[in-house]
């Protein structure tokens, strides 16, 4: 934003009461600490300069720009009441303009440092629009990727592959909104969802729901009735890389990119870190993670079992007495925070008690020669995609806990009188305090 539209949107924004100060990013002077929230605003102008290809400088100026563009704009939408018709900045962040569907207000928007421009459409009718489609979301084309309101043209934009643009357009017209309001576009994308594969949530096979084992690289191990090779899955999106049942009962899931592993099992509420596969022994306490029933606890009572399913005999199972039940399968066994293997199936409920089995771990891992996601790793979010779980720094950061410190596995704080040991590298945020996330701190 050019320093004539700075200093007029500043002012306006003064005159309605509003806070105009932009905080940027200041120097630390010789021996004096960088803060915090220094150190998370160095590390966004980093970003911002690495990605959209512009120096530190112009980063700074880019969101300071940014910061006082909001400001006027939520001015202005008060001011400008139901003429409001949405804003934009242009390209370079230098320029906003608020549309307006009253050209007598034009003059308000210039006292504010912005661009009017006057519209047919006001932000309400656009949404209201929009929340038509969105009414007929399930009846859309399978060709029509996306929809969604577009200020700049004053319309909403209808995505839909090449060749299927006429069925779009019939698709938006019959959900009730006006023809001259839809424009149609050109696309070639196919959204997926991105998501942290997390062990005991759920995970769909065509009708079937079953749950994530451990994560390894690449992707996640399950159990092996839950989906042929070939195989595609949901949530996370993904496809069966490999899969045994019956004679054993495991398999793994090779997830498409965008879909991260993370060292971490679901234990409703709250996670549990993966630290490794150390072999419990008989007699020793498990616990089990699963999309149905959650997290429930036994003991390992035998191991080297075999069991006649309808489907044929499964063998090398271990026996226990924590309970399961359908769509719990494949999901986590841990002792402590070692893996111990995949739900495969058992006798009886959650309800009333039984006797359930675990495929183990190792052999599967060994089998597709996986390697399992631990909290001292960085794994890659896919097969062709690396996403660390988070930054490391080799002198730990120690003294009490605060938002915005970059902590590695190891770093001591304290917190509210008591000590923690960092179990993974990541950077503190609010509502992440040691006591509330137990997979990022232990009491030390």
């Amino acid at each position: 934003m050019n320093r004539k539209i700075v200093a007029a949107a500043a002012a306006a924004i003064t005159g309605a009461g509003l806070v105009t100060a932009i905080a940027l990013t200041p120097s630390a002077s010789a021996g004096q600490a960088v803060s915090p929230a220094d150190q998370v605003q160095s590390e966004i102008v980093a970003a911002l300069s690495r990605d959209l290809k512009i120096s530190p400088e112009q980063a700074r100026t880019r969101l300071a720009g940014e910061q006082t563009a909001a400001r006027a704009d939520s001015a202005l939408k008060t001011r400008l009441g139901s003429s409001y018709a949405g804003s934009w900045l242009d390209a370079a962040g230098t320029t906003l303009t608020v549309a307006v569907t009253d050209a007598a207000l034009e003059s308000t928007v210039r006292e504010a440092g912005a661009t009017p421009k006057t519209v047919a459409r006001s932000a309400a009718q656009l949404d209201a629009a929009k929340l038509s489609l969105d009414a007929k979301g399930t009846s859309a084309p399978k060709s029509v990727p996306g929809w969604y309101v577009d200020a700049t043209t004053n319309s909403i934009v209808v995505l839909a592959n090449a060749g299927t643009e006429a069925a779009a357009k019939s698709w938006a017209t019959a959900s009730g909104v006006r023809a001259d309001a839809v424009r149609v576009e050109a696309s070639t994308e196919s959204p997926l969802p991105l998501i942290d594969v997390i062990g005991g949530n759920a995970y769909t096979f065509g009708s079937g729901r079953c749950s994530i084992g451990f994560s390894v690289e690449g992707g996640f191990v399950t159990a092996g009735h839950c989906g042929t090779t070939g195989t595609r899955t949901s949530n996370p999106s993904g496809s069966v890389a490999g899969s045994s049942f019956p004679g054993n009962d495991y398999g793994w899931v090779r997830v498409d990119a965008g879909n991260t592993p993370r060292p971490l099992v679901n234990r409703y509420p709250g996670t549990v870190p993966v630290a490794g596969s150390q072999e419990a022994a008989i007699g020793a306490s498990v616990c089990r993670s699963g999309s149905t029933t959650g997290w429930h606890c036994g003991t390992i009572q035998q191991k080297n079992a075999s069991v006649n399913y309808p489907q044929g005999t499964v063998s090398g199972l271990t026996r226990t007495n924590a309970c399961a039940e359908p769509g719990d399968s494949g999901g986590s066994w841990l002792a402590g925070d070692q893996a111990q293997g995949v739900t495969s199936g058992g006798s009886g409920n959650c309800s009333s008690g039984g006797t359930f089995y675990f495929q183990p771990i190792s052999e599967i891992l060994s089998v597709y020669s996986l390697r399992l996601v631990t909290s001292g790793s960085n794994p890659p979010s896919s097969t062709t995609t690396t996403t660390p779980t988070g930054p490391t720094t080799s002198n730990p950061p120690t003294g009490t806990w605060a938002a915005g410190t970059t902590y590695a596995a190891g770093a001591t704080v304290t917190y509210n009188g008591t000590s923690y040991r960092a179990l993974q590298g990541h950077t503190a945020q609010a509502g992440w305090e040691p006591p509330n996330v137990p997979a990022l701190w232990a009491r030390s």
